[in-house]
C-alpha cells in the first residue's frame, strides 16, 4: 500500500484484504474511502442540476427483423439482483422465494420468462443470478426445479461482495464481537460490475461469446426482454441503457435522471443534502430510474483493464447502527453506489423511456397485494399483464396489521380481494378479509372487522 494512504483506509483494506477480498474488490473499496474524504460526499445538490428532456420512447425504437432479433438476443445474458432477504416483510430467506401467483415465486416466475423468450427466438439467453451467500443455496435449489436453464459455460450465479462497516466518529472498521457478520455490509448494487470482474463471471461470459448484459431487480416482474431495447444499443452502439419512467408522486423517493455539465446523472435519495427540497419536484426531475439497465461487456471489460475500479460511480453514503435492530449500538456508516449511476460516467449512455408496465418491483406487502390479486394475470410466457384501466391500484395497508408477511397472510386467509376495478384501497385497523371481496374505485376500509365473503366494496 502507498505510504500516504491514511490509517484508517489502511486499516480498512487490510481487514477486507485478510476477508478474501480480490484486487478488484479492493480497487473499488480504495476508491469509496478516497471519495468519502472528498469535500460533500456522496452529496448531488438540485442547484448543480437541470431537467432532463426528450429521452426516446420504447414505441419509437425500430422493430428489428427475426434475425436481427435472434442475433442479439443469443448473444444476451440476463441478470437478476437477488442479495436481498425479504426481512421487512417479517421473512428470514429470499425475497424472490416469495409466492406471487399460486405455486409460483419470483424466481419461478422469471425463469418461465426467460424460457419462453428463448423458445421464440431460438437462442441461448442465460440466467444469472447476482446472490449474496445468504440467498445462494436456497435460491439456487429452487432454479433446480427449472432443469433446461443451464447454458453450457455460464455459471447459474455469482456473489456480490462485501467490505467492512465503518465507525462515524473515526471512520475505522467498526468491531462487534457480540456479532461479527454485523461488521459487514454489501456495497450496494453498483457492486455489479466489480463482482462480475472479481468472480470471473465476466470473463467466462466473453469467452462463450456473449456481448450484452440486462440486469434488473428480481422482485420487478415487468422488467422482462425486450428485444427492441437489446437491438437498438447493438445497432447504435449504446455501451450502457438505462430504461427510465415518467415520474409520479409515487416515485418522490426513487433516483432520478438529471443533466449536469451536459452529461446525464443519477441522483439517489442518499445524495440529497440537508435541507434540499428539490428532490421531490416530479414535475421539474420528469424520469425516473427503473434499475433495468442494459450494458455492453465488452465495453465493460476495456474499461476495467484501464481501470480495475470501474465505472466509477458516485459515492453513497449510508448512515445506520452497527447492529440495524438496536439503535443504541455503534453508528456506523457504509459506502455503497448505485448501479445505474453509471450512465453518468460511461461516456455515450442513453435513456430509453418505458411504460410503467415494466417497473412494478414489490417493496411491501402493499405491493404484494395488488400483484397476487386479479389485477395482473400471469401468462403462459410468464409475463405479468395489467387488467386494470388506468393508473395501478394504489394500496395503503396499516402497517401495524399488514407490514409482516405472517400477519398479511393472516387477514387474508382465502386470498386476495379483486382489484382490477380497484383505484385506491386503505385500510386502517385489524381488518380480515373473506373469499371473493371486490373492491371498486376508491375504498377507505376501518376496523376492526372482518369483510365478509363476496362482500362489494364500492368507493
Amino acid at each position: 500500500m502507498d505510504a500516504d494512504t491514511p490509517a484508517h483506509v489502511l486499516a480498512t483494506l487490510t481487514k477486507a484484504e485478510k476477508a478474501g477480498a480480490r484486487p478488484a474488490e479492493v480497487a473499488a473499496l480504495r476508491r469509496r474511502l478516497e471519495q468519502l474524504d472528498e469535500p460533500s460526499a456522496g452529496l448531488l445538490p438540485g442547484e448543480a442540476l437541470e431537467p432532463l428532456r426528450d429521452v426516446p420512447g420504447l414505441d419509437e425504437l425500430p422493430e428489428p427483423t427475426a434475425e436481427q432479433a435472434r442475433q442479439v438476443l443469443d448473444g444476451l445474458v440476463v441478470v437478476k439482483l437477488n442479495g436481498g432477504l425479504g426481512t421487512s416483510m417479517g421473512l428470514s430467506g429470499p425475497k424472490s422465494l416469495l409466492e406471487v401467483k399460486p405455486g409460483r415465486s419470483f424466481l419461478d416466475i422469471i425463469a418461465g420468462q426467460v424460457l419462453a423468450v428463448r423458445e421464440h427466438h431460438g437462442v441461448r439467453l442465460p440466467l444469472l443470478l447476482m446472490n449474496s451467500v445468504a440467498t445462494r443455496g436456497p435460491s439456487l435449489a429452487t432454479l433446480e426445479h427449472h432443469p433446461d436453464l443451464g447454458v453450457e459455460g455460464v455459471p447459474p450465479d455469482f456473489l456480490q461482495g462485501r467490505e467492512p462497516k465503518l465507525r462515524a466518529d473515526d471512520l475505522y472498521p467498526v468491531e462487534w464481537p457480540a456479532g461479527p457478520e454485523l461488521e459487514w455490509c454489501p456495497p450496494g448494487h453498483g457492486d455489479l460490475y466489480t463482482a462480475l470482474a472479481a468472480s470471473g463471471t465476466l470473463d467466462r461470459l466473453l469467452d462463450a461469446g456473449f456481448r450484452w448484459c440486462f440486469v434488473s431487480n428480481a422482485d420487478n416482474l415487468g422488467a422482462t426482454v425486450d428485444v427492441r431495447v437489446a437491438a437498438w444499443a447493438a445497432a447504435e452502439g449504446i455501451p450502457f441503457a438505462m430504461e427510465a419512467v415518467r415520474g409520479t408522486p409515487a416515485d418522490r423517493k426513487g433516483g432520478h435522471l438529471a443533466l449536469r455539465d451536459g452529461q446525464v446523472v443519477l441522483r439517489e435519495t442518499a445524495q440529497v443534502p440537508a435541507g434540499d427540497t428539490s428532490f421531490t419536484d416530479v414535475e421539474r426531475w420528469r424520469y425516473y430510474n427503473t434499475n433495468n439497465l442494459w450494458f455492453d461487456l465488452r465495453a465493460l471489460r476495456r474499461m476495467q483493464e484501464a481501470d480495475p475500479a470501474a465505472p466509477e460511480l458516485p459515492l453513497i453514503v449510508n448512515r445506520k447502527t452497527v447492529d440495524p435492530a438496536d439503535p443504541t449500538s455503534t453508528p456506523v456508516i457504509q459506502l455503497e453506489t448505485a448501479m445505474g449511476a453509471a450512465i453518468g460516467s460511461i461516456p455515450g449512455s442513453r435513456p430509453v423511456l418505458v411504460p410503467r408496465t415494466r417497473f412494478a418491483p414489490v417493496k411491501t406487502t402493499d405491493d404484494l397485494l395488488v400483484v397476487r390479486s386479479d389485477a395482473y394475470q400471469l401468462t403462459r410466457d410468464g409475463r405479468m399483464v395489467p387488467t386494470f384501466d388506468g393508473p395501478v391500484p394504489v394500496v395503503t395497508l396499516d402497517p401495524r396489521h399488514f407490514r409482516m408477511l405472517p400477519d398479511f397472510e393472516q387477514r387474508f386467509p382465502a386470498g386476495p380481494p379483486s382489484l382490477r376495478r380497484c383505484r385506491r384501497l386503505r385500510v386502517d385497523g385489524d381488518v380480515t378479509f373473506g373469499a371473493n371481496v371486490v373492491v371498486e374505485g376508491d375504498v377507505h376500509v376501518t376496523g376492526p372487522r372482518r369483510v365478509p365473503d363476496g362482500e362489494v366494496l364500492r368507493g
